[in-house]
């Protein structure tokens, strides 16, 4: 394994700060130059990591939806990134992307009185249908070009279709990850180890955005969590292009936030892919659990159990269960 750069500060793992852009890409040349370290395109075996939702908004205590562990989670990944820069043939990061009218943000639902509901209340279906909550039909000239009716019968239906396909119920999320904010940003030293790799490795990192589509929650960075309004329209297309591409890797390495859910539903929709295509293809996924931490907020929800249980599933089907720092990791020898 290559030697960690000096530049590197685990204590500023939870800070925001500026990445000095100029002078990390010539520490990188050098790095390259003096570990030998070939360009990305040379690699005999491909080797990816992806990152999801690796943000401010998640990862830092003082931000929106802090997932607490984060900040030892992204300090093990950057080392694991230093560490094994030279065999990573290319990272790819995921951006969970908001604005304030969304269906998951208090803006969108109102009550009676005309009150939104707190972040983290649960919308059912017959909280709808009993008008516990209703739609903001202030909202409908942005979030449908048709009639405030057409609102509330969609805010109905997407309730139902998130119960029909065993999905969790629409949570009420604080607003977060918002485009443009500074929450919507890379952890600092996520993305600075990222730029490293890309200058040292000569392999821009590929980033993905998810989530922007007002009506839909969108854990997955393959597909929303209702695919089709009630007409039977594509509210927002699958991803399939990263899927091919994810499964062009050799191996592939997964690791962010939240383990519970963004990562979860992602390898549960990379899985359901895989067992289309072939079975043994699960055999390339290895998730670094030691670089991901499930949603607990004490006293109020926990889903670490949730979590252990998809990631048990995930095992039973082929994928492989390790950390960043298991010596017999069978990836870079």
């Amino acid at each position: 394994m290559l030697p960690i750069p000096d530049f590197f500060s685990p204590e500023r793992v939870a800070t925001v700060w500026r990445v000095p852009y100029q002078e990390r890409a010539a520490q990188a040349k050098a790095w390259a130059h003096e570990y030998q370290i070939p360009p990305a395109s040379d690699d005999r075996e491909r080797i990816g990591l992806l990152l999801i939702d690796v943000q401010n908004t998640f990862c830092l205590p003082d931000f929106e939806l802090y997932v607490a562990g984060a900040e030892a989670d992204n300090q093990r990944l950057c080392r694991f990134i230093y560490q094994h820069l030279a065999h990573l043939s290319e990272i790819i990061v995921t951006l969970d992307t908001h604005i304030a009218q969304q269906i998951f943000h208090p803006l969108f639902w109102v009550n009676p009185a005309g009150e939104h509901p707190p972040p983290l209340t649960t919308i059912t279906v017959e909280d709808v249908q009993e008008h516990r909550w209703q739609p903001n039909l202030r909202l409908y000239h942005s979030c449908l070009p048709q009639s405030s009716t057409d609102l509330m019968a969609y805010a109905q239906y997407y309730v139902s279709q998130l119960s029909a396909g065993g999905k969790f119920p629409l949570t009420i999320w604080p607003y977060h990850s918002m485009l443009g904010g500074i929450g919507h940003a890379l952890v600092s030293v996520i993305e600075e180890a990222c730029f490293f790799h890309t200058i040292a490795r000569q392999q821009q990192t590929r980033i993905e955005l998810k989530g922007t589509h007002p009506l839909t929650e969108h854990y997955s960075v393959f597909r929303p969590e209702v695919m089709t309004d009630p007409q039977g329209e594509a509210i927002a297309p699958a991803n399939t292009a990263l899927i091919d591409h994810l499964l062009g890797f050799d191996r592939l390495f997964i690791a962010g936030q939240a383990k519970s859910h963004c990562v979860a539903w992602t390898v549960a929709d990379l899985l359901a892919a895989i067992q289309e295509r072939d079975p043994h293809l699960a055999q390339k996924i290895y998730l670094l659990e030691d670089a991901t931490s499930p949603v607990v907020v004490p006293g109020v929800v926990d889903f670490t159990e949730t979590a252990n249980t998809a990631f048990s599933e995930f095992a039973a089907a082929g994928m492989h269960r390790v950390t960043t720092e298991q010596p017999s990791l069978p990836m870079i020898a």
